[in-house]
């Protein structure tokens, strides 16, 4: 199984494509919020102390979080490809069990998808560093790289329950592209949450990416929003406004939001597995016939 996870990612990083793909759909939204978004931001919060740098982190989170979903389908297209070109079929001639092969596949995507993100963390805060003198303290990065870990993880569960049942290279780069737009909005990233109307602003909350990039932005703004906003309502607003907090009757905390995203974890496991038992069993019959 180690042997094949390595052939996977030697395969993602060899095609430079991919690589490509996945950097470009994070760095839309950098590039968004320096071109369009970040002045009229700037002029909204114009009041706040270091308001520069809070929204330089806002625009950080919501990036890694786009990042996870986006390197972690690319390189699961790997997985669509050696099935349409029976590379499966040769891998089930060794003694890997079907288990195992799956399970190869999900590690290497979830190993890119974190190794992409340290990547685009890197490139945003070298260029926030030289343009608005960022920098993050060292204490909060043992943090980051955790969330990276398991937001890329849990990005792969939700890869593979969304594209289990496509079988075809072509179909599966169609997905690929409307995720990798779409995500950059459901996620929050483009436009603040508060921005959207009532049926977007739920539409996000049913995202689970969205709770990833929450948890990135509490992490990032939290000792800054504290110094920024002096009473708690303003903090509270801003919290709501930018989708730091995602708020249902009230606004989440850091603790509501990752026990959220450890129930869509497993809940998504648990379907993965049915679905796997299902489609075993129609196999079976599919065979006595």
């Amino acid at each position: 199984m180690l042997s094949l996870c390595k052939r996977n990612l030697l395969l993602y990083f060899r095609d430079k494509s991919g690589v490509f793909f996945s950097i470009l759909g994070a760095m839309i939204s950098l590039v968004l919020y320096v071109i369009f978004i970040k002045k009229s931001m700037l002029a909204e919060w114009s009041q706040v102390p270091g308001a520069k740098q809070l929204l330089d982190l806002w625009l950080i989170g919501g990036t890694l979080a786009i990042t996870a979903v986006t390197a972690t389908l690319a390189s699961w297209g790997q997985f669509v490809k050696d099935e349409e070109h029976s590379v499966l079929k040769d891998f089930y001639l060794t003694d890997i069990s079907p288990f195992q092969l799956k399970m190869s596949y999900m590690h290497s995507a979830g190993i890119i998808g974190f190794m992409m993100q340290l990547i685009m963390l890197a490139m945003m805060l070298a260029y926030f560093n030289v343009t608005d003198n960022l920098a993050i303290p060292w204490s909060k990065l043992s943090a980051i790289i955790l969330v990276a870990l398991l937001s890329s993880y849990l990005a792969v569960i939700l890869n593979m329950l969304i594209t289990q049942f496509v079988h075809k290279v072509d179909t599966f780069s169609r997905l690929n592209s409307i995720i990798g737009t779409a995500a950059g909005f459901l996620i929050g990233t483009y436009i603040p949450i508060g921005a959207l109307p009532n049926f977007a602003q739920i539409l996000i909350k049913l995202t689970p990416p969205a709770y990833v990039a929450a948890i990135y932005r509490q992490i990032l703004m939290g000792d800054k929003i504290k110094a920024a906003f002096k009473t708690p309502d303003y903090e509270a607003h801003f919290n709501k406004l930018m989708g730091v907090k995602l708020s249902w009757s009230h606004l989440l905390s850091l603790t509501a939001t990752s026990e959220i995203l450890f129930i869509v974890f497993w809940g998504s496991i648990l379907v993965i597995f049915m679905t796997e038992l299902v489609k075993k069993k129609q196999s079976a019959i599919d065979i006595i016939k």
